[in-house]
Parts: structure tokens; sequence; C-alpha cells
């Protein structure tokens, strides 16, 4: 089976890979990396915007050749009595080209400059990191991610998206009750 992942990050791409292992219909699979674009703006701020960019990516990474493709988009959501009147989550697709399969990881809330920074400067949440001085890693969203900074390491980027890939997989493993 051949899997096509809508990133390049590699964050993203070893969560899918360490995910599809615990999966016994997934033992052979082969995962590829392909650029896909989201086709939503580069920091969503909407949970539609964030499940789209899923969709859009798992979507074109389906389209290059696989028999499932997978998308990730993290983004931004309104929620009510929050500090910033925000939290991030993950959104997870997956396209069998058909049907798509959804999941989404636990949400949290940035400190409160980087989602200051985010909807005034209209930038990613990689930048607004950056540039509230929160880390020096300009792609932090490709390692730990601002989750990994905030639990001071309790929770990476890369445990964050499992979450999301794991509700989308129990479509895909449970296909008579869905």
């Amino acid at each position: 089976m051949k899997i096509n992942v809508g990133s390049q990050n590699p964050a993203k791409v070893e969560a899918i890979r360490e995910i599809l292992k615990e999966y016994a219909m997934f033992v052979e699979a082969e995962v590829n990396p392909v650029n896909a674009s989201s086709d939503v703006s580069e920091q969503p701020k909407s949970l539609d915007e964030t499940i789209k960019g899923a969709i859009n990516r798992a979507k074109s990474a389906f389209a290059q050749g696989a028999d499932l493709g997978i998308g990730i988009e993290s983004g931004l959501m309104a929620v009510p009595y929050t500090k910033t009147g925000y939290m991030d989550l993950c959104a997870c697709a997956i396209y069998d080209g058909r049907q798509v399969h959804l999941g989404l990881s636990s949400a949290f809330e940035f400190p409160k400059e980087v989602t200051r920074i985010i909807l005034e400067q209209e930038v990613d949440a990689n930048d607004a990191a950056y540039r509230a001085k929160l880390t020096n890693e300009q792609k932090v969203g490709s390692s730990e991610g601002i989750i990994g900074i905030v639990t001071k390491g309790r929770v990476t980027r890369k445990e964050y998206t499992k979450q999301a890939i794991r509700m989308a997989l129990i479509h895909l493993e449970n296909p008579e009750i869905y």
C-alpha cells in the first residue's frame, strides 16, 4: 500500500510513520512525503479553514498516485472564555479516493503575544513564536512545536499530531460502523 503524506514537515511525516506501525493493515505501507498545497491561509484562523486545509492536502497527496492521501493541518479556532479567544488544534484528513476520514487533536492556547502577532501581523505560528521571542528557532513547528515549549517537552508537535492521526484512523479500522 502506498500512502502519500501532503507535507514535507518532519514532525508530521514521522508522526504518521510511527502511528501506522501500530496498525496491522499498514505494516507493509510505503509512506512518502509529497508537496501538497493546503489552499488555505498560511496560518488557518478557524476550525473550518483548518479542516479544509487538511482535506485539500490529503486529496492532493492522493492524486499524486497513492492508495491513501493524508493531510495534516494545524490552525487556530475561536474558543469562548479563553484568554486570547483562540486555541490551536491539529486536523488529520485521510482520503481513500471516495471518502474523507477526519480526526482532531486536543487543543491548547498559544501565549497571548503569539496569538496577537498571528492576528495582527498575518504571519504563521512559526514566525509569531520567533517574533514573540518564545524561541530562537524559526521553524519550531518542524521540531518540538509551540506545544513542546509551553508544556516543557511533555507534549511535542509530533505527539500532538499523532492524536489527530489516531482519531482519523478510527474510521479505517472500523469501516463497518462508519
